[in-house]
């Protein structure tokens, strides 16, 4: 079984960290949920989101993908956070997944993990960190450049999920989700 890390941070976008747990846990993947520190995460809509555990308790764990959930405060938090960042660069190093949508694709090129790749993002993100890094910015709704996926916000989170749940467990997995989601 699949094992994913979604770190969370206060002014994290709640659709967009809601939906990646939710469709990951239909998938039958197993997520770790962890804040930054101890306690409630206030969204960047007021959602008061639970953490299971801290960020410190699990740093040590093996994942197949961490994934970075959006909302511009949350995405500001995550980038000032060097435990993310040394987190991110082991994932790479290791060959597995990172995953980043909205403004938290700005993490991963603050990390230096986007550099002459293609990637997407909340527009205007990017734009300071692309001409710097060669950093192709794409429009796309979901961009895969090898073991790094990116999308651009909340209304395509659904998406980024799908996409997650293929490269993790296969598109008959993602097929059974989707179609359980009753999506036009």
């Amino acid at each position: 079984m699949a094992h994913v890390l979604v770190p969370l941070a206060q002014g994290c976008e709640e659709l967009e960290a809601v939906t990646i747990i939710d469709l990951l846990r239909r998938a039958g993947v197993e997520v770790t949920v962890a804040g930054l520190e101890d306690g409630p995460v206030t969204a960047s809509r007021g959602v008061v989101l639970m953490p299971e555990t801290t960020l410190q308790a699990v740093l040590d764990r093996d994942f197949d993908l961490v994934v970075l959930p959006g909302g511009l405060g949350g995405a500001q938090r995550l980038e000032a956070d060097q435990r993310i960042a040394a987190l991110l660069r082991r994932m790479s190093e290791q060959g597995r997944y990172v995953a980043a949508i909205c403004a938290a694709p700005k993490v991963l090129a603050s990390a230096g993990l986007l550099e002459n790749r293609e990637a997407t993002a909340y527009p205007g993100i990017l734009d300071a960190q692309a001409d710097q890094a060669g950093i192709r910015l794409s429009s796309a709704a979901v961009v895969r450049d090898g073991m790094f996926i990116t999308s651009r916000g909340p209304g395509t989170a659904m998406d980024f999920a799908l996409i997650l749940i293929e490269t993790l467990c296969g598109r008959e997995t993602r097929d059974t989700v989707e179609a359980a989601l009753q999506r036009p």
